[in-house]
């Protein structure tokens, strides 16, 4: 990640005030700026969700003699916050922190006159109030504004800051009803590395900006919205499994090529399940010919080769034993494996009938040994003597091991991996060279054996870069592997439509992470990108994005990295979540698709939490490690909720997966 993410601090507030749009139209909302750096912040915030705006002074404790290291901070009424790792590292007398606190104690008052210029104070109790800052690297003077706060007597009180510590957020998170934040560095020093400009914020700006926003300030609307419950009530249409009935999907759908269905977790039965009920029917009613998932393209084309009554594997379930990958559970499970059969079972028929056979993709690049094993076996067969050069080329990668990914990137990362990749990059462009000419010698493949080593070639290119910027930056690294499906999925409507000689149509299975659209979501801030925005951004209204959530229920994942599947039990979902706003709707399960749909998407359209699930569950971190803030109705096309699900069944480890997990005894909601 760059140390500059934004360009100065009105930037960084418009990014953060996207991020509270939900709150916009509040009417007991109140913005309060830790000044002086936090004001123009704060000012963009304001001004976006139409808020008062207003100072809340918070002074730092320096440590004597070293000022720019703070000790603590102190707010109204004497309320303090302290370090106490810096007050114990350097045996700082508790008198003396007590006489730092003091005398900055006594300077707020004056402070607060400076800047309101005898405007009174607001008021605060019953109030929501947004507290806004510049950054923090320790908290200290958030935690001791929040204490203050608490006082006032405040319904909500919600810290708001472009940047902050990892560990500082967790503390914050402990202090305030929510956190929310655009960036967390790592490391983090200090507050301007994430800013180009920083500069001073003067006494005459914040009185500038608190002027504005007063005189800008815009009359409240009298007459409320509709309900947000009635109005997804009202809107839902119904479904069955998760499946919208037949006219639904198809007016869902339209004349698109792309539809991408996502799901909010990798454990999920009822998402598996409506995803492959939905796509038999645009398989046997809309003429979809292909299945791309996020999975590595060798293991999906083991698929492939059996679903189209080729390759060695006899049953579905050896053609998915290519998936050992963690999490393996992800593609190797009861649903996938009944699919994979059903297809088998529908090429068979439509060959007889018409000869034309739906295929199955991957599109992700994991696997770099994977895709070097699929080159050599395509040289193998056309040109035994490349084989052999790229056998030896490749051997530089043996040294590696079972830890691909973080083992190439660090040695890449270092420098070790330089020569390296010399030679792999070297035969790359020998074998591009090469196969037209070998092709011609054999005589040439049929077209997807040709395409096939190609896509191959695409995904180790791919995947060297990817594991490559593992180390140099996650975003980077998410970036360039989403980047690769969109350009992947690409390749494939193209070497499809040439192949049938009309437009081919394809149906994607993926996390709602990878499908809704980020430009929607507070990933955007960060400079994430997605395969569904990809996909947006090049055909239009030719793809169809759609979300499932669900409320609570048991989910197929595990506790930690390459951890065994277990079923756990899934929290009931937070507060000012989308998937409690589908709970409070009261039904079990329902499709909103935005379309037809426009009070629900004025509801949606605001930034609300939304939960996402990977391989692994973390419920005791809940609120950090699984919520994010997204404009749902710009995120997807349509949505399918289905309030209460199943933890899907592995193909392997069912005995442990079996024993389950109790729900945690602590409160859901907590």
């Amino acid at each position: 990640m760059s140390d500059h993410l934004f360009r100065d601090r009105r930037d960084a507030g418009r990014a953060l005030a996207g991020l509270l749009d939900r709150y916009r139209g509040e009417p007991a909302l109140l913005v309060l700026a830790l000044p002086r750096g936090g004001v123009p912040i704060a000012y963009e915030v304001a001004r976006t969700l139409g808020a008062p705006l207003d100072v809340f002074l918070a002074r730092k404790l320096g440590v004597p003699g070293q000022e720019d290291l703070a000790m603590g901070a102190v707010a109204g009424d004497g309320v303090l916050a302290l370090n106490d790792d810096v007050i114990r590292g350097l045996a700082i007398p508790a008198e003396v922190v007590e006489h730092v606190a003091d005398w900055e104690g006594r300077e707020i008052p004056r402070w607060e006159r400076h800047f309101r210029q005898d405007r009174p104070a607001p008021a605060i109790e019953g109030r929501v109030v947004i507290l806004v800052d510049d950054g923090t690297t320790t908290g200290a003077g958030l935690r001791a504004a929040i204490k203050a706060l608490r006082r006032r007597r405040p319904v909500r009180v919600v810290v708001a800051v472009p940047a902050v510590a990892e560990a500082t957020c967790e503390e914050l998170a402990a202090e305030a009803d929510e956190v929310v934040y655009a960036t967390t560095p790592s490391p983090f020093f200090a507050v301007d590395q994430s800013y180009w400009d920083f500069a001073e914020v003067t006494v005459e700006d914040v009185r500038d900006l608190l002027r504005a926003a007063a005189e800008s300030l815009p009359a409240r609307a009298s007459t409320p919205l509709p309900g947000e419950i009635t109005a997804v009530r009202a809107e839902a249409l119904p479904t069955q499994d998760g499946v919208p009935h037949a006219d639904a999907l198809a007016d869902l759908v339209g004349d698109a090529r792309l539809v991408l269905i996502g799901g909010a977790s990798h454990g999920t039965h009822e998402f598996y399940a409506a995803r492959a009920a939905m796509t038999r029917r645009l398989i046997e009613d809309k003429g979809f010919c292909a299945i791309a998932i996020q999975a590595d393209w060798p293991d999906a084309y083991r698929v492939n080769r059996y679903v189209q009554g080729h390759g060695n594997d006899a049953t579905a379930e050896e053609a998915l034993r290519g998936f050992q990958r963690f999490p393996v559970w992800m593609w190797r499970n009861v649903v996938v494996h009944d699919f994979v059969q059903w297809l088998r079972d529908h090429n068979d028929r439509e060959a007889e009938e018409r000869g034309d056979k739906a295929r199955f993709y991957g599109l992700d690049l994991y696997g770099i040994h994977k895709a070097m094993r699929e080159v050599v076996a395509h040289l193998d067969r056309i040109d035994p003597s490349a084989a052999a050069r790229a056998r030896e080329r490749y051997g530089c990668f043996d040294h590696l091991g079972s830890g691909e990914a973080q083992a190439y990137g660090f040695t890449a990362a270092c420098g070790a991996g330089d020569a390296c990749e010399s030679e792999v990059i070297g035969h790359l462009v020998d074998l591009r060279r090469r196969v037209p000419e070998s092709e011609r010698r054999q005589g040439l493949l049929a077209e997807d054996e040709l395409f096939y080593p190609d896509l191959s070639r695409r995904a180790l290119e791919s995947a060297r870069e990817y594991y490559r910027s593992m180390f140099s930056g996650r975003i980077a690294a998410w970036n360039l592997r989403d980047r690769h499906m969109a350009d992947t999925l690409d390749a494939i409507l193209e070497n499809l439509s040439r192949r049938r000689g009309s437009p081919a149509k394809i149906v994607v299975w993926m996390h709602n992470a990878h499908v809704g659209d980020a430009r929607a979501t507070e990933a955007a801030c960060r400079g994430e990108i997605n395969v569904g925005g990809l996909v947006r951004e090049r055909h239009g209204e030719d793809c169809r994005l759609i979300g499932l959530t669900t409320y609570t229920g048991t989910v197929t994942a595990t506790g930690r990295w390459e951890g065994p599947a277990e079923r756990r039990w899934l929290r009931p979902a937070l507060p000012d979540s989308v998937e409690e706003l589908f709970h409070e709707a009261g039904e079990k399960e329902f499709l909103t698709a935005f379309r037809v749909a426009p009070r629900t998407g004025d509801v949606l359209g605001s930034a609300r939490l939304e939960r996402m699930v990977g391989a692994v569950y973390r419920p005791r971190s809940e609120r950090r490690s699984h919520y994010f803030r997204a404009r749902l109705r710009d995120q997807f096309d349509a949505v399918i909720h289905m309030d209460e699900t199943r933890a899907v069944e592995p193909l392997d480890g069912r005995a442990h997966w079996s024993e389950g997990e109790l729900p945690e005894t602590y409160p859901a909601r907590a």
